[in-house]
């Protein structure tokens, strides 16, 4: 099992295959779907017994569990799918990943999708050239596919191959007579051959060889199986470091689901094994426990050579001999079985059990990892919180992100419009102070967001994408540069109030209603903004109340400077009153008028 520079770079492109073929298989599906996608995940997993079978199906077929988590971990990062949703989708993988051991063990083979792989290519090129855009999404989807699971099997042969070179791990049966102890051990090891292998189902395998030789007993190779389940959840976690909080806690919570689940079991540990070696014998199967005990009586009765040739394969010509090899061929038949139905039954009561308490592990995850704080301890983030740092996602995830940190920037920018009420409403000057800088470091970090977005659009605009795609990342643009906008109009009207402050005066209370009274309209329309942006598509009709407000906005202002000089006139106020008066009512006017550019943006596109 020497493991060679070659091995590594031969490991290093395998991984670098099965990494492109996701992407490639991503950037298909999601062009084919399109703006279908949140619809079709949205339905799939809007009930939680729903998400658990959507996981058990898509692990099915696939055959691995970590593909099924690295996939809900992305949908997650893209804002697709809600953790609640996410979690039961988890759980489902965890019994989907079971069906491999089922076919190995009934019947002697594994399906192995990468044999479809090459003759897919023959099916896929030709709607490649094909002039219909969906149907060019579909071979591209076909190739990643490909090309994915090609990677899958180049990576499983890459790595140490264990399972063809058990004797590796024959010292292990010297750590097999310590009790629950050696339940702890063989728990540790289990998890780290899992790391290792990053195969669920190789472990389960392995265990199986080992097992079957009599080096360890029934209840050891249970222990096993279980922390492959802990083991596996590698992949997803480190999917995850660069993804966003939602992402992480998805991560997160397959790891504590897992982990509970194991903690859970081990409390019950031996009577479970015992239930489950007392059904097989119940159903006439065998004793999966009888197999050690017999290998060990024939240890002390045959010398190595024949304990050798006895484990074989090899046709023996002594009828003692085969008679005892058969044996233990049916015996090993029975604890194939009697593994699977463990695991099998294992993930079935974890996952019954723990899809009562999604919520929980909700909380749980939410709390382990918060929201990042800024300094002054604000809970809002001062980054962007759908789009990080790290490898591209493809395309359609690309703009479907940008969609969901739109709609959180034109919150955001709207949180702003609290801080000038705020100004409106107090003559404290700490106070007014106070929430002058709150809106001044806002629009700090609104400008930054906005390159931020730019700069991931441009990124974006390089993949391949629809032609509906590339128009939207135009559309997308302007929608960040308006909202930017309404942030300059916003930290203007604090500006103004506060430099009216600074000369030592305060506004009169006709005034401050007034402006009061335009301040609640114009708020009214940038919350409207913030509401429509997190829908998907936008039509005229959804964008006609904000018509009405932004007229009710410019009727006022209209009615308020028609009113202003006569208030002079009559000493209601005075002039320089009158000045920044006048100033915020034209602030207000604008901020309208950005508002309403966001939302035909965004109705147009």
């Amino acid at each position: 099992m020497a493991f060679t520079l070659f091995d590594f770079i031969y490991l290093l492109g395998s991984l670098g295959l099965f990494l492109f073929g996701m992407k490639i298989m991503s950037e298909g599906i999601q062009k084919a779907a399109g703006d279908r996608m949140r619809q079709i995940l949205s339905a799939m997993t809007s009930w939680r017994v729903l998400g658990l079978l959507t996981g058990v199906l898509v692990t099915a077929l696939v055959q691995s569990s970590s593909a099924t988590t690295l996939m809900v971990v992305s949908f997650v990062n893209a804002g697709l799918l809600q953790l609640g949703q996410a979690i039961s989708v988890i759980m489902g993988a965890n019994i989907g990943t079971t069906v491999t051991a089922w076919i190995i063990t009934l019947f002697g083979f594994k399906i192995d999708i990468s044999t479809f792989a090459i003759p897919l290519f023959a099916v896929s090129i030709p709607l490649i050239y094909m002039k219909r855009e969906q149907l060019n999404s579909l071979g591209e989807f076909l190739v990643g596919f490909s090309l994915l699971f090609l990677g899958l099997q180049f990576l499983k042969d890459s790595m140490p191959d264990l399972q063809s070179h058990p004797e590796a791990l024959e010292f292990l049966r010297g750590y097999t007579d310590m009790g629950f102890g050696s339940i702890l051990i063989f728990l540790l090891i289990g998890t780290v051959m899992t790391l290792l292998v990053q195969s669920s189902s190789a472990t389960v395998a392995i265990t199986l060889i080992m097992c079957s030789k009599g080096w360890i007993p029934f209840e050891i190779a249970t222990a096993m199986i279980l922390c492959e389940n802990i083991g596996t959840t590698i992949t997803a976690n480190l999917a995850a470091l660069g993804a966003n909080v939602n992402a992480k806690r998805a991560a997160l919570s397959h790891l504590l689901f897992n982990v509970f689940g194991v903690l859970l079991v081990l409390i019950f540990f031996y009577p479970f094994t015992n239930m489950i070696a007392n059904w097989m014998m119940n159903m006439g199967v065998g004793d999966p426990r009888e197999l050690y005990e017999y290998t060990s009586r024939l240890s002390q009765v045959y010398d190595p050579a024949s304990m050798s040739a006895i484990s074989s394969t090899e046709t023996l010509t002594d009828p003692s001999l085969a008679a005892i090899q058969a044996q233990i061929v049916s015996l090993a038949a029975t604890v194939s079985i009697g593994l699977s139905l463990f695991h099998t039954t294992f993930n079935l009561l974890n996952a019954f059990v723990m899809i009562w308490f999604v919520p929980v592990y909700v909380k749980i995850c939410q709390r382990a990892i918060p929201m990042k704080k800024s300094k002054k301890g604000d809970t809002e983030q001062t980054h962007l919180r759908y789009i990080r740092a790290g490898i591209l996602p493809t395309g359609e995830i690309g703009l479907l992100q940008v969609q969901q940190e739109l709609a959180e920037y034109a919150s955001r920018v709207t949180q702003m419009m609290s801080y000038c009420e705020g100004m409106l409403k107090t003559d404290n000057d700490v106070e007014l102070k106070r929430l002058y800088n709150k809106c001044e470091q806002e629009e700090d970090i609104s400008d930054a967001v906005e390159v931020e977005i730019a700069d991931y659009l441009n990124k974006i605009s390089h993949t391949e994408l629809g032609k509906e795609s590339q128009s939207d990342i135009l559309v997308y643009y302007r929608v960040a540069t308006e909202i930017e906008s309404v942030a300059d109009a916003a930290v203007g009207i604090a500006r103004e109030i506060n430099r009216y402050h600074q000369l030592g005066k305060s506004y009169t209370e006709m005034v401050r209603n007034n402006l009061l009274q335009i301040h609640m309209i114009a708020t009214e329309t940038a919350l409207k903004m913030a509401e429509l942006l997190r829908r998907n598509k936008l039509s005229e009709s959804d964008a006609r109340e904000s018509y009405t407000l932004e007229k009710q906005l410019n009727d006022l202002r209209t009615l308020l400077k028609a009113q202003n000089m006569d208030n002079v006139r009559t000493q209601k106020y005075d002039y320089p009153e009158s000045v920044s008066y006048m100033d915020l009512v034209g602030y207000y006017e604008q901020l309208g008028d950005y508002v309403l550019n966001v939302v035909q943006a965004a109705t147009k596109g």
